[in-house]
């Protein structure tokens, strides 16, 4: 017996959600469905495939595409290859991508906790919050794919939202957290919903009186000119790179424009940029410690950067980084050496994360001998 659309869309919504809610009851980050493959699903950072349940075929795969993007959406995939999309099952949400891989589709599918948490919940570094108190200018948060930038995103846009009355705007695609009205108003926009692009939406922006901008990701030159633009005119924007340390996001982003066009770039972000924070997340490797911990490297730009910057020395700055600890900056030895001296990590994991281990011993030895001198002191 044939079975009809809709009833071949409900069972595909229903096995779609089954597989979500397995994700949610393992502690999943992730779950991943390709073709002629078991569900496999991310835990504590590593991926183990779920052969309790049967290998994923095209039919199935291509009907949980029908039950998961409307009409429209369907059209963009077929143009592009790829679509993002939230989803809500069983009382949480997802942000869920689908695309193409050797002609067939594949999901990928990150769990998302739904909750607003404060800085100290997430153990970010407590400088963090003087990003909160901006009034103007660009803060970006920088990191690889999946090392939490859009939870540290949400985490300072609740501070704010908790304290300033003020009118937060949010583009992204898709939404991830919901905001709801605290001392703030907030508006959130969803790129392929709300609004045709991410470069689209920030320009209307500038006429939607908005305080705050929260800007999902710049993926383009269109994105980041009228980031710039938005930040330059009053408005404190928040953003993300997909790069790996705080200084490298300088050159990434001018360098995506014209060479003709790069010295302009960079004397308007010399005079923008307020904040750089790069995240990764590292496994615990202590002993009654679970979970992932977040080693943040952290670039507060004050005139001395802002000057290296329009005059392009990106390589005198990690010097004013590393001198500039009472500003709030933290290169990624220094995080990494806090966090062992925290008992949060391991030496030995905070070792294997930098190509400069004699500095990291020798931040550790000062941390040391910090708190021998603050006991001494209490004593």
């Amino acid at each position: 017996m044939k079975m009809n659309s809709r009833n071949a869309t409900t069972a595909s919504s229903t096995l779609i959600d089954r597989l979500l809610i397995i994700a949610s009851e393992k502690g999943a980050s992730d779950l991943h469905l390709s073709r002629h493959c078991y569900p496999t699903y991310r835990i504590g950072g590593e991926l183990f495939t779920d052969d309790a349940q049967e290998p994923m075929d095209d039919p199935q795969l291509e009907a949980i595409m029908q039950a998961l993007l409307s009409q429209l959406r369907r059209e963009s995939f077929e143009r592009q290859g790829s679509a993002d999309i939230s989803y809500s099952c069983n009382g949480e949400r997802f942000r869920i991508n689908l695309y193409r891989e050797r002609g067939a589709i594949a999901v990928a599918a990150r769990r998302l906790d739904g909750a607003t948490h404060t800085l100290a919940t997430l153990r970010l570094p407590p400088q963090l919050e003087k990003l909160t108190h901006f009034h103007e200018g660009l803060v970006l948060i920088t990191g690889a794919t999946g090392s939490g930038k859009s939870t540290t995103l949400a985490s300072l846009i609740n501070e704010i939202n908790s304290q300033r009355r003020c009118h937060i705007l949010t583009i992204e695609e898709p939404v991830e957290y919901i905001h709801c009205n605290q001392m703030a108003t907030v508006h959130q926009r969803e790129v392929g919903t709300d609004a045709i692009s991410f470069a689209q939406a920030i320009k209307d922006a500038l006429r939607e009186d908005p305080d705050v901008i929260l800007l999902g990701e710049m993926r383009d030159t269109e994105t980041m000119s009228a980031a710039l633009t938005a930040a330059e005119t009053g408005h404190l924007v928040f953003s993300t790179l997909h790069t790996n340390d705080a200084v490298g996001v300088i050159d990434r982003l001018v360098g995506a424009f014209q060479g003709d066009e790069q010295d302009g770039v960079r004397k308007q972000l010399s005079m923008v940029l307020r904040a750089v924070v790069t995240q990764r997340l590292l496994r615990s490797g202590q002993e009654g410690q679970t979970g992932r911990i977040p080693v943040n490297e952290i670039l507060m730009v004050n005139n001395a950067v802002a000057s290296l910057i329009r005059n392009h020395k990106p390589e005198q700055i990690r010097s004013v980084m590393e001198t500039g600890r009472a500003e709030g900056n933290q290169t990624l030895e220094l995080a990494l050496a806090l966090r062992v001296k925290e008992r949060l990590i391991s030496k030995e994991l905070a070792l294997s994360h930098t190509s400069k281990g004699e500095y990291l011993e020798d931040l550790l030895r000062v941390l040391q001998a910090e708190s021998r001198q603050r006991l001494g002191e209490a004593g």
